[in-house]
């Protein structure tokens, strides 16, 4: 594989961060997993009061929240626990060896290794490098200890060496700060409740018509879950996306602390002189990696309550807004 990364010769030194407490290690999760069997009690309760439970078979519903909530946790947990591995394969990322003696492979994974450490994580990343001309990065894994930063050549070839440590550390702030744990839980929350209210509503739908029509038998019903499904699904993936950008603006705290602000608005600043408008929705159309990953996120209209990354010119303006 050809890398061009010029010169990769980092030498700023930041004040470690102290190590987060088991506390605050343990509470998103705590957060999400309550967050979850509340809104299954609420649902339950709002049934229970409404009297629907007379359309659905003794103890149905609650077999039914159970079911979806194993079911639409099952997914998430699965696709976060492969998240390295499916990186891997379908990105090509090749992972440097930890004890590589190339200067340039050698310059970058010590300055991941470096920022971990300023993160207090409790294991370094994997450090990887895949092949393309688009300026991108990632960190994905299924805990802190198992986790993999990559880097595409394109961005290790276009940016400057202290842009680089800026985008290394938005990633590494990723990852101290559990967004791929946090994310999965979300999402995890979203499929159980559309799974079960698609089922629920698709249920006494199909009720309401059999009531005027003996022919509307499973098959209406079946049809209207998909439906029903297919449209909270998109409902979910607003909610889901308006929390990436949340945890995108975090993130981008996070790298300021760890590799300075002035390098995490250059990385930025860089980001939006390589990908403007026009270049980013060609890109887009092209990339299959670009419109995953999504380094800057849509400007307005609707398409932007989908987007996971809030637009560049945001970004920077919160970096330089904020007080560290």
């Amino acid at each position: 594989m050809r890398l061009n990364i010029g010169e990769l010769n980092w030498s700023k030194t930041v004040e470690p961060k102290t190590a987060m407490k088991i506390l605050q290690i343990s509470k998103r999760i705590l957060l999400f997993l309550v967050v979850n069997i509340l809104v299954m009690l609420t649902i339950t309760i709002v049934f229970g009061i409404l009297n629907l439970g007379q359309y659905f078979p003794k103890g149905g519903l609650t077999g039914l929240a159970i079911f979806c909530f194993v079911w639409g946790f099952a997914g998430a947990l699965i696709s976060l626990a492969l998240s390295r591995v499916m990186a891997k394969l379908l990105m090509g990322v090749q992972v440097i060896p930890p004890d590589t003696t190339d200067p340039y492979l050698r310059e970058l994974v010590d300055t991941v290794h470096s920022l971990a450490r300023r993160a207090g994580l409790p294991k370094p990343p994997e450090v990887g490098i895949y092949e393309s001309p688009e300026v991108n990065a990632f960190a994905t894994g299924p805990t802190k200890s198992r986790a993999l930063v990559a880097v595409s050549t394109g961005l290790l070839e276009k940016m400057r060496r202290h842009e680089i440590e800026g985008v290394l550390g938005h990633e590494i702030a990723h990852i101290a700060n559990g967004d791929m744990v946090t994310m999965t839980l979300i999402q995890g929350v979203i499929n159980a409740i559309v799974l079960f209210l698609s089922r629920v509503l698709a249920f006494v739908v199909a009720q309401a018509l059999r009531a005027r029509d003996n022919r509307a038998g499973y098959m209406v019903q079946y049809l209207l879950v998909i439906l029903f499904q297919t449209v909270l699904s998109i409902l979910g993936a607003i909610v889901v996306a308006w929390f990436s950008r949340r945890r995108e603006f975090r993130a981008d705290a996070g790298g300021a602390r760890l590799a300075g602000r002035d390098n995490m608005i250059d990385a930025l600043e860089a980001l939006q002189r390589l990908y403007n408008p026009a270049i980013a929705a060609a890109e887009a159309k092209r990339s299959q990696a670009f419109q995953s990953l999504k380094i800057s996120g849509t400007r307005g209209g609707f398409l932007a309550l989908f987007a996971t990354h809030p637009p560049l010119e945001a970004r920077i303006a919160r970096l330089k807004a904020l007080q560290l």
